[in-house]
Formats: C-alpha cells, sequence, structure tokens
C-alpha cells in the first residue's frame, strides 16, 4: 500500500525494514476522494496527516474575490498536509484533481515516531524541507520567468518528481489538470494560459494531448526554463 512513499524516501537515503514497519504501523487507514473532493479544507484542524499514494492533489487559497490560486501540486508519495502535526489549524484547502488514494497517520503515531526513531524522523522532516524548496521556486517562477518559462518549469520538475515513484514512461507523464487548472497554477486568465501552451507547442519542446504530456527535448526544456533539479534533493545519500 505504501510503496510510493517508500520510493520516494528511498531515492534520498536508505530506509530500514525498522522504519518500513513503523510506517505501515501509524499509515492504517486508507480513504479515497473524488475529484474536486477537498481532501483537507481551509480552517480544518485535522487529527492525522496524509500521504498521497494515488491521484495528483493541489493546494489552494481563495481570494476576497473568489479567485483560486493553486500553491502547489502533489504527486504520488508525497504527504500533503505533514506540516498539520505541528501547525493544527489549516491556511489553505487541498483539493483531489483526479481521483485520490490517500493514507493517514494520527498525530499521536507520528509524535511517537519523532520520539523514537531520529532517522525516519529526519527523513519526514526533509519531505517538509523538499515542499518548501518547491515552493520557493514557484514564487521564484511566478516573479521573475516568463510564463512559458515558468510552465516549462512546472512540467520539468513534475516529470522529475513522478520519475521517482515510476509514474513516467521514458518523457511522458500523465497529468490530469485541465487548462482552467493550470491557469489556477500559474495565475492567469484561461485564454492567456492557452497562449502560454501553444508558445510551448510552437517551439516543439512538448506535447500536450488530453491528459498526456510528452516532452519532445530535455535538453532544450530545461534550458528554457532554467530548470536546476538540485532542490528536490534527489540524491541518495545519508541523512
Amino acid at each position: 500500500m505504501l510503496e510510493p512513499l517508500f520510493l520516494n524516501f528511498e531515492r534520498r537515503d536508505v530506509l530500514s525494514e525498522d522504519e518500513r514497519a513503523l510506517l505501515r504501523s501509524a499509515l492504517t487507514r486508507e480513504r479515497r476522494f473524488a475529484t474536486r473532493e477537498d481532501i483537507v479544507s481551509e480552517g480544518d484542524r485535522p487529527t492525522h496527516s496524509t500521504v498521497l499514494l494515488d491521484g495528483f492533489a493541489a493546494r489552494y487559497n481563495i481570494t476576497a474575490d473568489g479567485n483560486r490560486q493553486f500553491t502547489a501540486i502533489h504527486v504520488p508519495g508525497e504527504f500533503i498536509d505533514l506540516h498539520a502535526f505541528l501547525v493544527h489549524t489549516m491556511d489553505h484547502g487541498i483539493v483531489a484533481l483526479s481521483p485520490c488514494r490517500v493514507a493517514t497517520a494520527e498525530h499521536q503515531a507520528l509524535k511517537q515516531i519523532t520520539e523514537t526513531a531520529p532517522h525516519l524522523t529526519r527523513l519526514l522532516w526533509l519531505d517538509t524541507l523538499i515542499q518548501g524548496a518547491i515552493y520557493r521556486q514557484w514564487i521564484v517562477a511566478m516573479g521573475r520567468r516568463s510564463r512559458a518559462a515558468h510552465l516549462a518549469h512546472i512540467i520539468c520538475e513534475l516529470h522529475q518528481r513522478l520519475q521517482v515513484v515510476g509514474r513516467v514512461e521514458g518523457l511522458s507523464f500523465h497529468l490530469p489538470l485541465s487548462q482552467t487548472e493550470m491557469a489556477d497554477v500559474l495565475g492567469l486568465s484561461l485564454v492567456h494560459m492557452n497562449r502560454v501552451i501553444q508558445e510551448l507547442r510552437r517551439e516543439e519542446l512538448i506535447v500536450w494531448t488530453r491528459e498526456t504530456i510528452t516532452i519532445l527535448d530535455w535538453s532544450r526544456l530545461q534550458r528554457f526554463a532554467g530548470f536546476d533539479p538540485i532542490y528536490l534533493s534527489l540524491q541518495n545519500e545519508p541523512r
């Protein structure tokens, strides 16, 4: 059940059998969510944290005038609200972008892990640090990159994150986001979003057909995006 999480951790460090057993004993409850259903709502005070096992989810906030801004996209193998363990009250929502399967760990079980398993605690901490690093890159992209380069950067990043958990086929991957939802990621109108996608197509960098993105030239797309994967901490080394 927890194979995506194990793959995520083992890309960065060695996960012992005892640590696997601890995670299995903590993440005992499995749930499913339909597309566009909130997994967590703003203002919630969850008593558990959630790992995404299948599907795509997004963090979001709603502005005073009713517009939605996505601030993160989550892929299988990631905790989507590990910070709720300490923050307690959620200042944003998390919505399923596709049918999602998740596993949850009660905060009391996570507290026990932090008190008895220091190495596993560091891997949990690393998970939140990587999410913070992704968030910083999104801010840089929104403020300092062209909209086309911003989208190209997200495509590069998602390919690398999905590759970790075996969800790519060569340079192709499944992305069940509509253009409207992707516009909520980049903070654009739907018309502008369509123009940005068309620019990447004209440059022969990607093919985006229905819910599949195929990267036509990885090196050129990486240069176009200014993408350096160092912030994803993909090296397997002692933590």
